[in-house]
């Protein structure tokens, strides 16, 4: 997951790897379910250079079970750290300085202000509210349902869900659920254009015969103003953005782009998977690299695919198990 940077991150300590000044990339790795071996890597993009346990190296512990996704705000990362039901909260070194807990599955986390974030989850058929002051969590907002990415607008946060037919608005002055749009179902990512205009994507249900969408929102009136169908046995996600936010990005087997202004989907792969398995997507917003994890069989360590904007392979680096996200400087 990227996210926008308030302060970029100093003086990581290395006791192995030579690193440069260069942007850094994090790896969000899974791990295996419940072996509590999630890890973060670190990849320099100055020298290639792969610290592929860098929370252990930093913290000499161990991160816990299932690393679902990591934010970075106002100074701090913050690991959500799903099945071990909490949030690592780190400084600018990756080093732990807190916790959150009383979370049941946590998913994701987003800032909607300097004092207070929104948290989804898998089970708690509810968005929690955590103190980004206090490391707490505060209250929560009734939502049922797997809840999983969410991003703000106007004082507005729409949190996708897995396993409803719906993305629910929330008004963040008051953490009221105010609305709920149609989407289709296992909606799990989304994005804001340059546009202002917010995309979900769903993977549809195929088991029920329910095609997958990818439907364009306006944030101000919460009307979908256009949405596509995938053809059948299609099952897209991941959707990404890329610098100048006028180009999708989504998995759908392989990597598929994108623009928003086009008039449908696209008919070919940008990227073909040949025999990977990819899980993770991710674009640079630094160089409009396109970043892929390949899961493999699902108990290897993943292997990271770097392409060229124009999709020509760059370079590609091992990390941990099940990778599943990024976190771009």
């Amino acid at each position: 997951m990227s996210s926008c940077v308030k302060d970029k991150p100093q003086d990581i300590a290395q006791p192995h790897v030579q690193l440069t000044n260069a942007k850094k990339i994090y790896v969000i790795n899974e791990g295996v379910f419940p072996s509590g071996n999630a890890e973060i890597s670190l990849y320099d993009t100055g020298n290639n250079a792969v610290i592929e346990k860098f929370y252990l190296t930093q913290n000499n512990a161990a991160l816990g079970d299932v690393a679902q996704s990591l934010n970075f705000f106002n100074g701090r990362f913050y690991i959500v750290v799903n099945n071990s039901h909490k949030i690592v909260v780190c400084d600018q070194q990756f080093k732990k300085i807190a916790r959150i807990d009383s979370l049941l599955s946590p998913r994701y986390v987003l800032p909607v202000t300097n004092q207070k974030a929104y948290v989804s989850d898998l089970h708690a058929n509810a968005i929690n509210v955590i103190s980004l002051n206090s490391n707490t969590k505060i209250s929560s907002i009734p939502c049922p349902g797997w809840t999983e990415e969410m991003t703000l607008i106007y004082n507005k946060v729409f949190v996708t869900n897995i396993k409803r037919n719906y993305t629910y608005v929330i008004n963040t002055i008051n953490d009221l659920k105010t609305d709920s749009i149609f989407v289709g179902p296992n909606a799990g990512s989304i994005v804001i254009d340059k546009n202002d205009k917010i995309w979900v994507l769903s993977g549809g249900d195929q088991t029920n015969s329910v095609l997958g969408k990818l439907s364009k929102i306006d944030p101000i009136t919460n009307q979908v103003e256009i949405s596509y169908s995938f053809a059948a046995g299609n099952s897209p996600y991941c959707l990404r953005l890329n610098k100048t936010k006028d180009t999708l990005y989504f998995l759908n087997g392989g990597i598929y782009r994108m623009a928003i202004s086009d008039a449908a989907l696209p008919s070919a792969e940008f990227i073909s998977k040949g025999t990977k398995n990819f899980y993770g997507l991710g674009v640079n917003p630094n160089d409009h690299s396109i970043y892929a994890s390949d899961a493999l069989d699902f108990n290897s360590r993943s292997r990271i695919y770097i392409y060229h904007a124009d999709g020509s392979p760059k370079n590609n680096f091992q990390a941990g198990i099940n990778a599943n996200g990024f976190y771009f400087e």
